[in-house]
């Protein structure tokens, strides 16, 4: 049989397809400019205020701009090939026409105030970027306050507050030029108002206010009230308020503005006497430019050896530059303290032991002070160390503890107002070593010692009842256990349960009413301090079985890791005292 080849049918595929693109409109766009300036097939004259004509085509600037197509499509120029464009003068719309044929545009200091605001109308956002950006380039003290009103106006958001910022960033140099005595009444009580300024005194910044209303008596006496809300006026020095500040003519003439010279003077007063009570406002907070952000404050506890080398000195960490700073040394040297933050800009240590009692005093240190430094305060009604601390609406609660040698179930409170201890219920068990979450303005006794064995228990106090009640029990028992609350869970970490110091840390969630375990710490810790800055869970020296630790670590909720920092602090400390502060302007950041 011969051979026969067979040629077999083309099999079905996809319908082939070739894309082309045109990689550049330009020689289209040049030909369309060739017909424009030649005033060739155009459908539209575009005529202004000024009386200059531009001639289009209607298609091309629809194209383009979002004010035109609009206008093209939808009102009645659709059908007219002559249009009054109202608000610009012919320059800037013959530029703005010729960006729109180019993409080409030249921005200079002469046209950008022109550019700028037409660009806005004809809602061209590249031009209108490009604009912000050369206006942010030519920031300068003797510009700047017009840079601000042509943002405000224009709605160039980005560009308003980065010249916000540099005007607050520059203060002293801006308020010698004539633009400062320009600014509205909204512009000014903004900026006197504002955290972020920076000036040398806050006598400099009063003295802009007046000089602000002086230059416009009979319109702006009015707003003086409202700006020296803002003027933090008790942060100037007593001399200052005594010599310029109480005879100052336009002050005096104003009622409320006395108001504001009584708290400078009264916040003086009691600065010299009281720390806790000091009013706390606005006026009393210095200003933070750049931000406030948190640190971590230690505070004593124990060196090498428990119960003769106690400590007097302290330290904070600064997680942005991950790196620890000695802090105020204090008054008296102090073990197993405990940590309350008031009012948000007092610290106070509460009891302990040195190395000869137990103690009940209590040191605070005023963190806006010019130079913070620990003074005595209020002193609590029993001694008290190895007990816990927990604040509630500035009642500052102090539970258990050792009372020289005896164990405690009683508690006690610090009203801030009235500035007077007074005792609360007894927790249902003695308890030292413990520690004391507060949630959902309840309190959580965690674990402990009672004198016989390490607890695993847990009751919550009530203040609105006035009342201790069990909860559910950890897992295993934990005595010198740190306790820290972050998102709406309550941490118990490490301890001591009269054979082994523990690594493993457990959490509670009052919604479900159960302890479970979440991974373990690098290292075993009983004693150890516990503080929540950022979202995450700090755990900071403490004891392991063998020595006492330098060394911290945080808990991330949302990766459930720890990890380690490189920074050990600078003493090795455990039962020492721990808290998360607003980093004061006058602790040293590098």
């Amino acid at each position: 049989m011969q051979n026969t080849k067979q040629i077999s049918e083309p099999s079905q595929c996809d319908q082939a397809k070739y894309e082309y693109k045109k990689t550049s409109y330009t020689e289209i766009y040049k030909v369309l400019q060739t017909l424009r300036q030649d005033e060739a097939l155009c459908d539209i004259k575009l005529e202004t205020d000024d009386g200059g004509v531009i001639f289009g085509h209607k298609v091309v600037l629809a194209s383009a701009s979002p004010y035109f197509l609009a206008m093209f499509t939808n009102f009645l120029e659709k059908d007219q090939d002559l249009v009054a464009i109202r608000q610009l003068d012919s320059g800037a719309l013959h530029l703005l026409i010729d960006f729109i044929y180019s993409g080409k545009i030249s921005i200079t200091e002469t046209n950008v105030q022109i550019l700028l605001p037409a660009s806005n109308l004809l809602q061209l956002q590249e031009v209108k970027n490009a604009c912000c950006d050369f206006l942010q380039a030519q920031l300068c003290p003797t510009n700047v306050i017009g840079i601000i009103a042509l943002a405000d106006l224009h709605s160039c958001t980005k560009l308003l507050t980065s010249s916000e910022l540099y005007f607050q960033q520059h203060f002293s140099d801006v308020v010698e030029g004539d633009e400062f005595l320009s600014l509205s009444s909204e512009q000014i009580v903004k900026l006197i108002a504002s955290d972020e300024l920076i000036a040398p005194s806050e006598e400099k910044i009063f003295e802009s206010v007046i000089q602000w209303v002086e230059h416009d008596l009979d319109s702006r006496k009015q707003i003086l009230p409202q700006l020296m809300e803002h003027v933090r006026l008790p942060l100037t020095s007593k001399d200052y308020i005594l010599k310029n500040v109480v005879d100052e003519p336009l002050l005096n003439n104003c009622f409320k503005c006395k108001d504001y010279i009584l708290e400078a003077l009264r916040f003086h007063l009691l600065k010299s006497e009281e720390i806790i009570t000091i009013p706390h406002n606005i006026r009393t907070k210095p200003r933070q430019p750049g931000g406030t952000h948190k640190v971590i404050l230690v505070v004593g506890g124990s060196g090498t050896d428990l119960f003769h080398d106690v400590l007097d000195s302290t330290e904070w960490y600064d997680p942005k530059n991950n790196q620890w700073q000695t802090g105020p040394k204090m008054i008296t040297p102090r073990y197993a303290v405990r940590l309350a933050v008031v009012n948000d800009n007092f610290v106070l240590c509460l009891g302990g032991r040195n190395s000869e009692s137990t103690l009940q005093s209590v040191d605070g240190i005023d963190l806006y002070s010019d130079s913070p430094h620990w003074r005595p305060t209020y002193d609590m009604l029993s001694k008290r160390w190895g007990f816990a601390v927990g604040v509630i609406n500035n009642y500052i609660f102090v539970v258990g503890g050792h009372a020289e040698y005896s164990f405690l179930n009683s508690a006690e409170v610090f009203n801030c107002r009235t500035q007077e201890w007074h005792t609360i219920s007894n927790m249902s068990t003695k308890r030292a070593g413990h520690g004391l979450g507060v949630l959902n303005n309840l309190l959580y006794a965690v674990g402990g010692f009672d004198s016989e064995h390490e607890l695993n228990s847990v009751e919550c106090y009530h203040p609105s009842l006035n009342k201790w009640t069990p909860i559910t029990d950890m897992c295993v028992r934990r005595s010198a256990v740190g306790v820290g609350v972050l998102n709406g869970i309550i941490y118990a970490v490490g301890g001591w349960d009269g054979h082994q110091v523990w690594s493993s840390v457990e959490a509670y969630s009052p919604s479900t009413g159960v302890w479970s375990t979440i991974p373990d710490m690098h290292l075993s810790r009983r004693g150890a301090g516990v503080a929540v800055l950022g979202g995450l869970l700090y755990v900071v020296g403490g004891q392991d079985r063998a020595s006492v630790l330098d060394s911290v670590e945080y808990y991330n909720p949302k990766t459930n890791t720890w990890t380690m920092i490189t920074a050990s602090m600078n003493v090795a400390r455990s039962f020492a005292g721990a808290v998360a502060i607003d980093v004061p302007r006058y602790f040293k950041t590098c």
